[in-house]
């Protein structure tokens, strides 16, 4: 165990030090703009768009940091803007669903899954998600509160040695909640992974995968992406597609699970400094991905499309 915890420490240490050099350079970026027309000229041009989602117009900014690098550069982002509970819960959702884009679909893509699905499905579900949140949800009006970072602050900062002060305090607030985070969950990680627990839990889920309509075979597959996610677990995915021999049927529905809940422990939790309630955000995705599964597999059933095409195993090398 006091090995575990060790190799876990210094996996969480690594890990907060690699993601620590993209929400650092990041978070101070957005908060210097703040105090230039940049930002205000990007967000007017934008609010528009922005509106028929329930979002104003600097959401944008996060939402395409997100997506082009990962979850924990757009919370960078947000933890330097102003924003209501509603807007950070939208962010929240459609970030879930879609972040971190090209290194999450060349996963997919590495184990047969089309770039055209990958990117209809991530961004088709977080935008629906945000249309849906915003005609549903009519309060969280109130500005959020971003745990050691006070949002809304009303004090005016002026010169250029005030700025970069404040800018260079935000960002290491953001750094230390990563690593108050990161650390904890990889040493968890960590202590799961020396205890096999990867493997009593892809035995456990194999009446899951069976309920969605997959094979046993793609237990694993769906264990490891559940626990680690599609950018870190990669390389446990992928090993089991292959040495599990799924069959493209199966992989197709496992991904489009996967590609709506992934990694329900730490993308859930790093959202916890943003003060915004993570059990709805954790059940969204769940929900959403039980429906697109069961969807999907039953209009493939009816219409026989998987077995005219053949269920062998169809992943590349």
């Amino acid at each position: 165990m006091i090995n575990s915890i060790k190799k876990g420490l210094q996996v969480g240490i690594r890990t907060t030090w690699t993601l620590g050099k993209i929400i650092f350079p990041v978070t101070l970026i957005v908060a210097l703009l703040q105090y230039t027309p940049i930002l205000p000229w990007v967000i007017e041009k934008i609010a528009p768009m922005m509106k028929l989602i329930g979002l104003s117009g600097d959401a944008a900014i996060p939402l395409v940091i997100g997506n082009f690098l990962n979850l924990y550069a757009a919370i960078g982002a947000i933890l330097t803007l102003d924003f209501t509970v509603k807007e950070v819960f939208i962010l929240a959702v459609m970030l879930s669903f879609s972040h971190n884009l090209i290194v999450e679909s060349g996963v997919a893509m590495k184990v047969g899954i089309k770039l055209w699905v990958v990117l209809v499905t991530r961004l088709g579900l977080a935008f629906a998600s945000a249309i849906i949140i915003n005609l549903v949800w009519h309060g969280g009006g109130e500005k959020a509160q971003y745990g050691l970072i006070q949002a809304g602050s009303e004090e005016q900062v002026s010169g250029i040695g005030a700025i970069l002060l404040t800018a260079l305090e935000k960002a290491g607030l953001g750094i230390l909640q990563l690593a108050m985070i990161v650390i904890p969950l990889m040493i968890v990680i960590q202590i799961l992974k020396d205890l096999q627990w990867l493997n009593k839990f892809s035995q456990g889920m194999s009446p899951v995968t069976r309920s969605l309509g997959m094979n046993e075979n793609t237990s694993t597959t769906m264990a490891a992406g559940l626990l680690f996610g599609l950018a870190y677990g990669a390389g446990v995915v992928i090993q089991a597609v292959e040495e599990d021999g799924v069959s493209k049927r199966d992989i197709t529905l496992a991904f489009l699970f996967l590609m709506s809940c992934h990694a329900v422990v730490e993308d859930t939790l790093i959202f916890i400094p943003l003060g915004i309630p993570v059990w709805p955000l954790f059940l969204i995705r769940l929900g959403v991905a039980i429906a697109v599964t069961l969807i999907v597999g039953f209009f493939w059933r009816r219409s026989g499309i998987m077995s005219r095409k053949g269920a062998e195993p169809n992943y590349e090398k």
